[in-house]
This record gives C-alpha cells, sequence and structure tokens, in this order.
C-alpha cells in the first residue's frame, strides 16, 4: 500500500499496566515520521511531570469550559476519581491537515469517540495476554494500593471486553515484538 500523503489518526488503547506508554515511546523510536498527541487532564502532575510535554494540566473547571467550547477531540473522567482527561483538536488536526500522522493513546471510551469523528482512523488494542498478567504488572509496579489496582482490574475486565472493536489487537509479551507488530500494522496501512 502506497502512502497517499493524507494523515491518519492511529488509536492506541488497552487496559492500564498493558504497557501502552512505553510501546508508544518506542514506536516513536522506530517510525519518526508520526507526529505525538499531548493530552490534557485535571489530575495533578506527578513528579518530573511538565506542562505541555507530559501533558497540559488544567482546573477542572478550565477543563469544563473547553470541554463546553468543543475543544475537545474526546474526552471522559478516568478511573472514576473524578479527574478527566481529553484529546484537544488543535493537537490533532494542523497534523493531519499537514499530512502527518497522529497517534493517540486514548481509553476505549475515548477511542470510540475518536472513531465516530475519524472513521478511518486505525484502531489498535494493547493487551496482555492474562487478566493474571495484567495484575501481576500493576502489583509490581508499587505505586499504587489494593484498592486502587482492584479498581483498575475491573476496569480493565471491561475494557478487554470491548477489545473486539478494535481492528488490530497485540497482546504485549515482548515489548521487542509487540513494537513490531504495531510497525507492520502501520505500514499495511500506509502509514
Amino acid at each position: 500500500m502506497t502512502h497517499t500523503g493524507a494523515g491518519k489518526v492511529i488509536v492506541i488503547s488497552g487496559p492500564s499496566g498493558a504497557g501502552k506508554t512505553t510501546l508508544v515511546r518506542q514506536l516513536f523510536e522506530r517510525m519518526p515520521q508520526l507526529v505525538s498527541s499531548v493530552s490534557a487532564t485535571t489530575r495533578p502532575a506527578r513528579p518530573g511531570e511538565r506542562d505541555g510535554v507530559d501533558y497540559f494540566f488544567l482546573s477542572a473547571e478550565d477543563f469544563q469550559r473547553r470541554r463546553g467550547a468543543g475543544d475537545f477531540l474526546e474526552s471522559c473522567q478516568v478511573f472514576g476519581r473524578g479527574y478527566w482527561y481529553g484529546t484537544f483538536n488543535n493537537q490533532v488536526s494542523p497534523s493531519l491537515a499537514a499530512g502527518k500522522s497522529v497517534v493517540l493513546e486514548v481509553d476505549v471510551e475515548g477511542a470510540k469517540s475518536v472513531f465516530a469523528r475519524h472513521p478511518a482512523a486505525i484502531t489498535i488494542f494493547v493487551r496482555p495476554d492474562s487478566i493474571e498478567e495484567l495484575e501481576r504488572r500493576l502489583v509490581a509496579r508499587g505505586t499504587e494500593n489494593p484498592a486502587a489496582i482492584a479498581r483498575r482490574l475491573e476496569v480493565a475486565r471491561r475494557e478487554l471486553a470491548q477489545a473486539d472493536w478494535y481492528q488490530h489487537q497485540v497482546v504485549n509479551n515482548d515489548v521487542d515484538q509487540a513494537v513490531d507488530a504495531i510497525v507492520n500494522i502501520l505500514l499495511s496501512h500506509g502509514v
């Protein structure tokens, strides 16, 4: 398939702990022509995170004002904690207009919102080979208490139940193999 010069929207989703962020980081190293989209969030910045680089950190009021103004391609509340996440239209549209492909790392709900606006989007669901492996990874992170892990696993089960909605699924048991699989998917779509 040849590249048409038109930018594509690439949606990558998967449950917390599936390794999406690691895969996306390596994907950009392998395919530097891809453009990332910086998401907005109402959650506080973690140590080392920078506004406009890791996320656009917004107050809840500013987020809702911008949401009401239609500034977001997609937005949703994540993990039931009251924090909002979203993708600004202005993080996607200019790159697409310039013929560049944009990678969005969003949850299942966000993916469906993006697909409604961009039905030609390439959708990829990243998953571990089992829910037990996912739980092992979340526990090994050491960043959350058992109740938070249980919440994430509950969300993960709902997300895994919707994995067949995606055009492609990639099992992430080996990072290099998973990145190879994603690169091959994108090449098959002319990216």
